[in-house]
């Protein structure tokens, strides 16, 4: 039997955790999350990760492993996760992967460009400019540098303007000259189920899971991770709206409804990612007999 990978995917909200977990039952298998902020050991809340109860269900790999301070790409994470399924098939063939983090599912299913590793002294160099210069002046200097990349980065994502700029900086190449995009082949199967609702289902899901978050103490888990906030780790939904009730710009009721509107925006921005791959079969989460049947059918 080949061994194979059962991708989960689907937007914030959609219910993906319990489902992932029952498929895991039913294969014998452990679960790889594919949530890039899951992977910090500070943010349980914020980012619903799973609970003490499911992690004793199942073994799970990349939740809760890193520092907020820790440098990770996705380049790192496909690198870790092969080589963490080179060990798991030699056990299993079947393993479970399920999350959001759209680049990191397909740096593990398609693979990711050969981008050169950046040196610390050109990422210092560029985080003083950041903090200098601000974002709208390196933004000026991609576009010059590499216009191509300029027109279509998300132009208030910091992470992404100072990255390319970095690889300007140390290759003396542009950053799209190494963006290939080509796909790379991997040793195992991979079969992709997407999960998706109506969008008002969805969106009432969202509100219910932010207000739970907060019963469940989003605030405090902002306060103690508040004195880190200009780390990327932090640049994320849910933190970022706390920080500015904490800073005394936003009374607390705005700050949770941003979160909602925030986490609906990103829903959007994932769905509409999810949706040019043709790989992907869709099913409502309730669909689970479904979803099982064909996993089994496919898998045979």
């Amino acid at each position: 039997m080949a061994t194979t990978l059962i991708v989960l995917i689907g937007p914030t909200g959609v219910g993906k955790t319990e489902l992932s977990l029952r498929i895991a039952e039913q294969f014998g298998t452990d679960i790889i999350s594919s949530d890039s902020r899951q992977l910090y050991a500070d943010l349980k809340i914020g980012t619903a990760a799973p609970t003490p109860e499911q992690l004793a269900r199942i073994p799970h790999h990349f939740v809760g492993t890193l520092k907020l301070t820790d440098y990770y790409s996705a380049a790192q994470y496909e690198a870790e996760v092969l080589n963490l399924l080179d060990k798991l098939f030699q056990e299993k063939d079947t393993v479970v992967m399920t999350g959001g983090s759209m680049m990191y599912v397909d740096a593990v299913c398609k693979g990711i460009d050969d981008i050169p590793t950046i040196d610390a002294e050109t990422r210092q160099l560029m985080l003083e400019r950041y903090e200098k210069e601000g974002l709208e002046r390196l933004c000026a200097e991609l576009k010059l540098l590499d216009p191509e990349y300029y027109n279509i980065v998300d132009q208030k994502n910091p992470k992404r303007v100072i990255h390319a700029l970095e690889i300007c900086y140390m290759t003396g190449k542009t950053y799209t000259s190494f963006r290939t995009q080509e796909k790379k082949e991997r040793p195992f199967r991979i079969i992709k189920i997407g999960l998706t609702r109506d969008r008002e289902e969805l969106y009432t899901r969202i509100n219910q899971r932010v207000d739970m978050m907060i019963e469940d103490g989003l605030l405090e888990e902002a306060k103690a991770v508040y004195p880190f906030r200009h780390l990327n780790s932090l640049n994320t939904v849910g933190y970022k709206e706390m920080f500015n009730y904490l800073d005394g710009t936003w009374e607390l009721p705005f700050a949770i409804e941003k979160i909602k509107q925030n986490s609906r925006i990103y829903s959007r921005k994932q769905m509409t990612w999810f949706k040019r791959d043709e790989e992907i079969r869709w099913f409502h989460p309730e669909q689970e007999t479904e979803i099982l049947s064909y996993l089994r059918n496919a898998i045979i």
